[in-house]
């Protein structure tokens, strides 16, 4: 079983191509939101994050608020660095169980917000890079967040430039409102199905 990792910037779309993937009988994990359930479910993670961070990064309820502690990590890479370093391994580890019950699947998709710029694109056989134009990327997440498109670029601009993510990826879908996205998903879905046989054989 071939696994396939699938990235892309803030508003290139890469939510909508795993659900087509999804409707072709293909598993995706989604890690950012199993990174969200960890945060809130795992007492060892919960302990960690506020022996680092301090406890009043949860709430009352004992939910983590999120905005809190993306303002401490923004300007701090180190501590960014620290708190992906709790989270990334216990979601990979989530990801391997999740595997295993579905090793009947000729390749599996895992989904993340940032997979090169942590590194753990090399976890996997291939990489899929979701990409568009920057003014369509503005236009969607300003209109599904209700932001100012100031606000949008300055997220997008805290992000790996997909110029750079283009040259690690393997396979690229160009998502854009004048292009065809399912013609590409459907073309890259029988080239894994093929790699996957072939990996099966050479097993």
């Amino acid at each position: 079983m071939l696994k396939v990792g699938i990235t892309g910037g803030i508003g290139s779309g890469k939510s909508t191509v795993c659900r087509v993937f999804n409707v072709l009988g293909i598993p995706v994990f989604h890690a950012d939101a199993e990174a969200g359930r960890l945060q809130n479910e795992d007492p060892q993670i919960c302990s960690e994050l506020k022996v680092i961070f301090g406890p009043e990064i949860y709430t009352a309820s004992g939910l983590l608020d999120r905005k809190k502690l993306a303002s401490i990590v923004f300007n701090d890479r180190g501590l960014l660095e620290k708190l992906n370093g709790i989270i990334h391994p216990a979601v990979h580890r989530e990801f391997e169980k999740w595997s295993a019950g579905n090793s009947n699947c000729p390749y599996l998709i895992y989904e993340a917000a940032i997979l090169f710029e942590t590194g753990s694109f090399r976890n996997f056989d291939f990489t899929i890079l979701v990409v568009a134009d920057e003014k369509e990327r503005i236009e969607r997440v300003s209109k599904r967040d209700h932001s100012r498109p100031e606000d949008v670029l300055q997220r997008m601009n805290n992000q790996l430039m997909d110029k750079e993510k283009i040259k690690m990826a393997d396979f690229v879908i160009e998502n854009n409102d004048n292009q065809l996205i399912i013609s590409q998903i459907l073309k890259l879905d029988q080239l894994l199905k093929s790699r996957s046989h072939v990996w099966k054989m050479d097993r």
